[in-house]
Parts: structure tokens; sequence; C-alpha cells
């Protein structure tokens, strides 16, 4: 339909008389030539490019240097003659093509019909200009689009269309020996293609780009040797960004005309939405493919070219603007320029503690408290034993057990306390606040629980292996002064162990092994796996009857520390003083649960189950229940079991007027709760979505859900930071949710309220009520300290994003101010540069600048894919926000934990700008 042609000329001297031109300068003219029109690309030295050659495509001529978009004039009479020589050429062949195309429609016309010869000619002759000119104005674009195409651009597309995402030096040795392993008869297979050269999670992707270039070297056959690969692997790690634009190009040009129509387009948006799993794009593929015609083609041709791929893939950042990154400020980046300075080790030492100190000294007093207490304890406990008559029997083996009962004592005691939920979070709202690290509960749990390992393994074992048998080894001599302890006659081994000493130590040890063995995380988390029926042994059940195995070893030490042999009166029995307090608290909050979860009964409202197996549970919120954004509550369903409570994260705002809570099907527990209100639920109707969902309206009764709560987190103090930073993995986002309902709530209030005051002051010379401005005026203002909240969300699923569909649009809508700043990443997309998702990534750009609507999460907050930089990601929240607190909040898999609690001890030494990381313990 069209002939487009690019020259490129360079004049020289020719006459004989070449001495006389010695002295004119030597050029290179490069001109465009396309149908009826020619553009004088560039006039330069013929010097400066000396390596100049044309693509093979014939669509971009390149050369050795970078080309100024500036054209450079000159008055030479041979390039003006060169120039009307081309011109004429070029109106020429335009002419010409009219006229074979004109004669190609009037014969068309004739074989229809000589009855309607007239008014056939006339349209055809409409249908001619009207191509004419839609090929006239696609020649402009494809001009302008070569004229903006500078060496900077190509250069920035070389991050783009990467077909092996695996930058290693060796890859090309990891694909020998892939081949080796797969190889028969020295032929490689096309189903093994994608195993060979490390596509197995895209093999569809992965066989279409073999048989693209299988199709390009006119091969039939579906197998290839060494030599083959060798070259197909060349080929696809090219570093020209025109040679792997050809070949993505040859991916969706299946007939190999040089032209992609929509049907093309569409089949490959398929492809890549297959290699990225998002299954609700293939179901939009042809929607999206008209939108890319649109698009590439507005001159309604039918087809798009290699240069309008090009251009969209070069020009695609544009349509990006509707996710600014975050800036640099010069202040920023000079007090970043304090952490570069040299520091010598004497004073990188003193920094590093320093900080060190800074960020754990409520843990380091706590711990070094808690140590000291218990070497006390030890010590006044082994100095009183050594003082008896019983150490000349015994030993230090007797000392060494009872110094061991007496921190076992004071640790069977505190590790009640970190449990004790609501003295907790009371405690929070209190100054101990400030000294106490609460956010550490569990962990301080942990610990002292490790303690009590230490302890009854020195307890238990001294008795056991030692000052029993050395009591049983004793002349009756020595003996003789030990009678009022043991009776009068000596005991035997077997008699001291099954006494009431010896049989309640010896069941709280096998109670205590049984529940500390649940309680790692190899068991808790279903990580050991065992053939059934013992498969019931791991997984949380498991770990939360286990637990209240402490019942009955809390029982059998008051026993324990009754039958005492050396000490007889019972004011000298001390174990029921360590316990009095911490046990009658925790049965006290147990007691308040079973009361206020039955007074505090709750109605269920809305059900909904979303892919991901993740259930959405909104209930009726009790008067007297009153919660801060970021806590949690503990939630039980008695048609699952009677007697587990589980806690969840609070996702809806204080001020809203019900309570819901999304729950993640992660382990038994939680599938079985699924289960049950999934029976409730009644099947989609047409018209509506797919999601199962359940209301007051459902026939089927929901199942009665009791709650207990609310408790701390960390995340409830984030109004004392200037800054948040929000991260969360998957169903890590929960506690976030609730923060940022209340975030915009406080934005909408205080907006309310300054309006309220505008709309009070009159136009000049108007009536101002006075007693209604004091009133409004007189109250307090609601001022926010948090200026900016930035929320880095990442999962793996598309449905994940059903979720919270309506909190992130609306925060889209309604923060105006730009506090809130939201990110989502897709971690199944190929990171951005990676042909399989350089399709996915134009639509995404096209569709929100026409639509504001993100393709991946169908909200108007635009998806990023693959993993967050963190590096980056505080970098530039630290740039935006020097001598700013800000609070890094996270909830998600541990490691990650760790890498952004390293990464804000890092980026507080390099300047004024504080992070100070928390991180969610139910």
């Amino acid at each position: 339909m069209r002939s487009t042609t690019t020259r490129s000329a360079a004049s020289s001297p020719r006459s004989s008389a070449r001495n006389s031109y010695d002295a004119e300068e030597f050029v290179e003219v490069t001109l465009d030539l396309q149908e009826d029109t020619i553009v004088l690309r560039s006039v330069e030295p013929a010097s400066a490019v000396p390596g100049f050659e044309l693509d093979s495509s014939a669509t971009t001529p390149r050369s050795g240097t970078s080309r100024s978009p500036s054209i450079r004039r000159s008055s030479s009479h041979r390039l003006r003659q060169i120039s009307q020589e081309l011109k004429a050429e070029a109106v020429a062949r335009a002419k010409q093509f009219s006229h074979d195309l004109k004669a190609e429609l009037k014969r068309f016309s004739w074989s229809h019909g000589r009855g309607s010869v007239a008014s056939t000619s006339a349209a055809s002759g409409d249908a001619a200009s009207a191509i004419e000119s839609a090929l006239a104005a696609r020649a402009a674009r494809r001009q302008r689009a070569q004229l903006d195409r500078s060496r900077s651009g190509a250069h920035k597309a070389l991050r783009g269309l990467r077909f092996i995402s695996n930058s290693k030096a060796n890859a090309w040795n990891e694909v020998l020996t892939n081949f080796d392993k797969l190889d028969c008869d020295g032929y490689l297979s096309r189903s093994d293609f994608a195993q060979c050269i490390g596509m197995t999670e895209s093999k569809e992707f992965a066989l279409e780009l073999f048989d693209t270039l299988r199709r390009r070297r006119g091969a039939k056959i579906d197998k290839i040797t060494k030599e083959e690969l060798r070259e197909i692997w060349s080929q696809i790690t090219d570093q020209s960004f025109d040679s792997r634009l050809q070949i993505f190009f040859d991916m969706v040009d299946k007939n190999a005309d040089g032209r992609i129509t929509e049907a093309e387009v569409k089949e490959i948006i398929m492809l890549s939405a297959s290699a990225n799993k998002l299954s609700r794009l293939k179901e939009q593929a042809e929607e999206y493919a008209a939108l890319i015609m649109e698009e590439l083609d507005p001159e309604r041709l039918g087809y798009i070219e290699l240069w309008q791929l090009e251009t969209l893939l070069l020009q695609k950042d544009t349509y990006l603007n509707y996710s600014q990154a975050l800036s640099y400020t010069s202040q920023a980046l000079s007090q970043n320029l304090a952490g570069l300075r040299k520091k010598g080790p004497i004073r990188k030492l003193r920094t590093k503690l320093g900080y060190y100190l800074e960020e754990n000294w409520k843990r380091l007093w706590v711990i070094a408290l808690w140590i000291c207490i218990m070497a006390g304890l030890f010590t006044w406990k082994f100095i009183q034993y050594r003082n008896r008559y019983a150490f000349h029997v015994m030993g230090y083996c007797l000392t060494t057990a009872k110094g061991a009962a007496e921190t076992l004592k004071l640790n069977m005691a505190l590790i009640l306390l970190p449990v004790c939920r609501n003295t907790i979070t009371w405690l929070r709202s209190t100054r101990a606040a400030r000294v106490l690290p609460f956010d550490d509960n569990i962990n301080f749990h942990k610990t002292i629980a490790a303690a009590i390992v230490v302890g009854v393994i020195l307890h238990v074992g001294n008795h056991l292996t030692c000052d029993f048998p050395r009591l049983m080894a004793s002349s009756p001599e020595m003996y003789s002064p030990m009678k009022h302890d043991f009776g009068d006659v000596k005991p035997s081994y077997m008699k001291l162990v099954r006494g009431p000493e010896g049989v309640t130590g010896v069941l709280m040890v096998l109670c205590m092994l049984v529940a500390f063995t649940l309680a790692t995380s190899w068991f808790r988390r279903s990580l050991v796996k065992f053939p059934k029926p013992f498969d019931r042994l791991t997984g949380f059940n498991a770990f939360w009857y286990s637990h209240h195995l402490f019942i009955i070893v809390y029982i059998l030490l008051i026993i324990h520390g009754q039958f005492l042999y050396f000490i007889h009166h019972w004011y000298k029995k001390t174990t029921w003083m360590y316990l009095a307090v911490p046990v009658c608290l925790y049965a006290g909050e147990r007691i308040l649960r079973a009361l206020r979860s039955g007074y505090s009964s709750v109605k269920i409202l809305k059900v909904a189950i979303y892919p991901g197996n993740v259930l959405t549970l909104q209930m009726s919120k009790p008067p007297a229940f009153r919660y801060k954004s970021g806590q949690y509550m503990f939630v039980q369903c008695p048609a699952v079991s009677p007697f587990e409570w589980h806690p969840f994260s609070i996702t809806s705002a204080p001020g809203d007027d019900s309570l819901s809570i999304h729950i993640r099907q992660l382990g038994d527990w939680t599938r079985e709760l699924k289960r049950v209100f999934a029976e409730a639920c009644e099947p989609p109707v047409g018209g509506k979505s797919g999601l199962l969902r359940a209301d007051e309206t459902t026939k089927k009764s929901l199942p009665k859900l009791l709650i207990d709560g609310p408790y701390g987190a960390p995340a409830q103090d984030y109004k004392n930071y200037d800054v948040l930073l929000l991260v969360g993995l998957g169903i890590g986002a929960t506690p976030f949710i609730s923060i940022l309902k209340d975030l915009l709530n406080s934005i909408i209030k205080a907006e309310e309220q300054d309006d309220a005051i505008a709309d009070l002051y009159p136009p000049r010379g108007g009536h101002v009520d006075l007693a209604t401005l004091m009133s409004i005026t007189s109250r307090p203002r609601r001022i926010l300290k948090t200026t900016n909240a930035y929320f880095y969300w990442v999962t793996r699923e598309q449905g994940s994003f059903d979720w919270f569909k309506g909190v992130m649009n609306e925060v889209a809508e309604l923060d105006q101010r730009g506090i809130i700043e939201m990110h989502n990443y897709l971690t199944s997309v190929y990171e951005e540069g990676d042909a399989r998702s350089a399709l996915i990534t134009m639509v995404q750009a096209l569709n929100h600048a026409k639509n504001g609507v993100d393709i991946v999460s169908g909200t108007r907050v635009r998806t990023h894919f693959a993993r967050p930089n963190w590096k980056k990601v505080l970098s530039k929240t630290c740039s935006k926000h020097p001598n700013a607190k800000i609070g890094v909040f996270y909830c998600g898999a541990p490691v990650l934990g760790q890498e952004l609690s390293k990464l804000c001890y890092e980026f507080n030494q390099r300047g004024t700008t504080k992070f100070e990381f928390h991180k969610e313990n139910f």
C-alpha cells in the first residue's frame, strides 16, 4: 500500500579539477524520502561519521556517533541539486503509486457489474483519496518519529525487551550444560527449548520465540543442533535494541508480511498474560488490542509497522505521569554526603555503637535487669546451700540445682506477663511505653522460654545424674545428719524418683517438652511433614492445644514446691509467692475475655470470599468497642472450634460504623473457617461478580462469631511520626488498611473544618455571625502531625487487589493534598524491561492515560512489576523528607523484615533523617 525509501547521500568533488575543491568542506547529507515528501535529516562533516551504515530493516539510519536533530544548512549548489532530484523522484513515485491504486480500484469496480459504473467510479475515487490521505498522514507521523528518535532514547531502550533476564557471565555455559542433559542424538527438541535456556516458568513464550527464530531461518524441523542453539542464543542476547525489537516484532507478525494486525496483537497479549500469570488480562485481550491499534493506527489502515512499535516503546514513559517518583532535594543530597566522608576505625566503631544503643536501649536495659535478677537469685541460693551440711554429701551438684530452681520460679512467673495482652495494651497508653519495649512482648516471651529450658536442664540434670547418686553412695556416718530431711532409712534412687517431687518433676518436663517442641516454627508452620494420622502433630492447632498444657504444668509446679526435702516450713516454700500475681493476672484476663466476648456479641453483616483464598468478614461494632488504627482483635468461631482464639488485624477505620477483618487461608483453622462461611454463601447470579458473597439477605444462616479486644500493636502509634512508610506482603497489608482509612478520614474532616470556617466569612459588606464564628473557631483544630504516608504492597496474585480495591480508589480520589502515596507491586509479572512483560507495560500505560484505570489492579493506583528496590525506596524517602522522623511499619515474612531493619540502621548513620523500624508481632 505504500512505498517508503530512506536514502543517504554524500557530496564529494567529482570534477577533474579536484584541487580546486580541496578547500571545500566534505559533508554527509542524510535525506528521508517518503512518498511525495522529502526531509533533510542532517548535514554533517564526512569525517564525523566514518562508520555510517543503514539498518537492514530500512527503518532507521544508524551511525557511530550521536546525531543532533537540528538541521545544519548548506548553501552548496550541488546539495540543492541533489535535494531537487530526490524530491522530484519522490513526487513521481507517489503519483505512479496513486495512478496504480486508482487503476486497481477501477478494475475492482468493473468486476462487480457495469450498471453502476458512474457511482462506483466516484466511490473508488473517494476511497483512493481517503487511503492516500491516510498514507500521507502516517508518513508524516513516521517522519516526526524518526526525527524524535535520538541516540539517548535508543540507549534508554536498551534496558527493554530483554529475552533473557539472566545476566551472569557464565549463562551460556549453563545453557550448554542443559543442552547436554536434554539432547537426543545431538539434537534439542522444541519441547525442551524453554528448559534449556531457563524459561521454564514461561514455556509458551519460549516456544513462540523458538518458532519465530526458526521461521526467520527458514527451517521447519522441530529440532536444533548445538551450533544452531548458539546462533539462536546470540540473537536473543544481542545487545542491540534494534535487533531485539525486530525479534519481538517478528513474534507478533506471524505471517511475516511486515505488518501487525489487531488479531496478531491480541494473540501476543494473551501470550504475555499467560507468561505473567494474569488470567484476567487474557479475558480482556481483545479490548486491549483495540486500544493499542487505536493509539498506533489513528489512520485506521488496519495494521501497524515496526517503527510504530518502536515509538511506543521509546515514549511509554510519557504515559506514566500518573505515578511520579519521589524527587530529590539539594538539602537531602547534602545531608547524605556526610555519610560518604571517610571515618577512622575508632570513629566508625563509636558511631556504630552509638546508633545500636539508640535503637535498642529499651531492650538492653530490660534484658540486663532480667539477667541481673536471675544472677542474684542463683547466687543467693547457691551460697545458701553451700553453707549447709548437705553440700558435703552432694557437692556442687546440689547448689547448682537449687540455684537453677530459683531462676525457674522467677521465669515461670515472668513468662505469663508478656501474653497478658489487655494489661500491655493499657500500659501502651501510659508513660511506661517510653521505657518498656512493648512491641517485643512475644520475643521476650520466647527468650524467657529459652531460659526455662536451660534452667530445667541444670535443675533436673543435676538431681538425676549427680546429687541423687552421690546421696546413694554416701556412708551411714555421712547420711546420719540428713535423716531429718530424707528419713531414718536412706532412700533408694527409685524411691526418690517415685516420690511426689520426682513424679511432679518428670511430668512437668514431659509436658514442657511437648509444648516447646510443637511451638517451634518447624511444627507450628507445618514445615515438618508426617504421614497420616501423625500429620495432626503439626500446624497451628497442635501448637495451640499443646500450649495449654501449661495449666497442668503450673498445678504440678505448685505441688512440686510443697514437697521439698530440705525446707519444712510453709512460709519458706516460695514457689506460690512467685506465681501468685502473674497467674491471677493471666486468669483474670482469660475470664475477662470470656465475659467480654459473650457480652459484646457481633452480627455478621457481610461475607466475601476473594481470589487467593481470602475471607472478608464485616460485622457490627459493639458500643463499647473502641480501638485505634493498627490494632488487632481475637476471633473465635464456635462452629470451627469452641476453644480456639486467633488474632487478626482490624481493617476498618475507628470512625466506621462496622468492624471488618481480612483472613487468608494459611492453616487448618483458617481453612475450616473459610469452608464454614463458604457453605453459607450463595452462588453468584448473572450480572454480579463471580465472588462468593453473603449478607443479611442470605437465606442460609451465618455462623456465630465472637470477638475479643482490641489489643495494642506497633502500628497504633503511627501518629507520632512525621512520615509513614508502610510495607505489607500479601495479607500483611491488613494492619495498614485501617491506618490509610483513618488518615483519609482525618484529611476529609480537616478540609471540612476549613471549609466551614471559610463559609463564615461573607463577601465585603455582608453580615458576620460572630457567635457562630467564635463557636467554630474555638474548637481545637485537627492538625495532622503526619505529613505524608507511603504504602508499599507486594503480592504474588492479581486477584489480591480485589481485597482493598475500594480503599485504593477512595484514597486516589479523595486525597487531593497528596498526603498518601500508594505503590502496588505484582511479583508474578516480569520486571520492567523483560520482553515477556513489555506489551503488558505498554497496555498498562495506554489504558491508564486514557481511562485512568490500572489494568492489573482495576484501580486508579498504578501497579509496578517484580519486587521493589528497598534501598532505593528508603533513599528517595530520605531525600524527600530531610530532618524528618520516619516510622517504618512492616508486616510480612521475617526475611524482608531483617533487610528493612538493616537498611533503616544504615540510613540512620548517613544524615539527619531518622528511621524507626517496627514489625508486627501477634
